[in-house]
């Protein structure tokens, strides 16, 4: 089995705090500003796209965390060798469709189908890609076990299907907080199963 790379373990560190920072800081500013195209911004209700549209007094903030969250992927997927390689391949795909986000960035009024069809892509990649990075063999990383890996799917597939339904209803409330909480639980997970993999590697190694 290939092993977990420092480049791998660097994007694990920054992975989940450049999630977070990125729409906090631009909601955090987004939300004081008000003008003619911009009536402020409410991070409950608004997703974290909006940041990034056209409109927005932050577009380049958001935007530049949405192209380091692709990098970071990028940079998962080629060094995350104790992944399975379909999982590696997803988190790579995944981490190619935040560019596609970025350069078709959805409006604050109507849609971008483009825009849509990137997130729609990479939300079902980083939701699946614990399964497709599954080993078997009790030699393997526990979190990396059958196990582990479906049980981790299971719950990014509930959430994400949650999300995509409030998504698609523009009366939800919450909109904002639901895709927040998928992106920061996908961030955070591939994260703590790359430093797991890592230090079971260690302790065979």
């Amino acid at each position: 089995m290939s092993k977990i790379q420092t480049p791998a373990l660097v994007a694990a560190v920054i992975g989940p705090i450049q999630n977070v920072s990125g729409w906090l800081i631009a909601g955090i500013i987004a939300s004081t500003i008000h003008t003619e195209t911009w009536p402020g911004f409410d991070g409950v209700r608004q997703t974290i796209s909006e940041l990034a549209s056209p409109e927005s007094p932050v577009a380049w903030i958001q935007s530049s965390f949405f192209v380091l969250g692709g990098i970071l992927s990028l940079i998962t997927g080629l060094y995350a060798g104790a992944l399975a390689l379909p999982g590696r391949i997803a988190i790579f795909v995944g981490g190619l469709c935040m560019f596609g986000i970025t350069v078709f960035p959805t409006p604050l009024i109507g849609s971008s189908t483009e825009h849509r069809v990137f997130a729609i892509i990479s939300f079902v990649l980083f939701s699946a890609w614990p399964l497709l990075s599954m080993r078997f063999g009790k030699d393997k990383p526990i979190l990396l076990r059958p196990a582990a890996t479906i049980i981790a799917t299971v719950i990014y597939t509930i959430i994400s299907f949650w999300f995509l339904f409030t998504w698609v209803d523009l009366s939800s409330p919450n909109t904002g907080v639901l895709e927040r909480l998928l992106s920061f639980i996908q961030t955070a997970w591939l994260s703590v199963v790359v430093f797991s993999a890592w230090s079971h590697q260690k302790k065979f190694a």
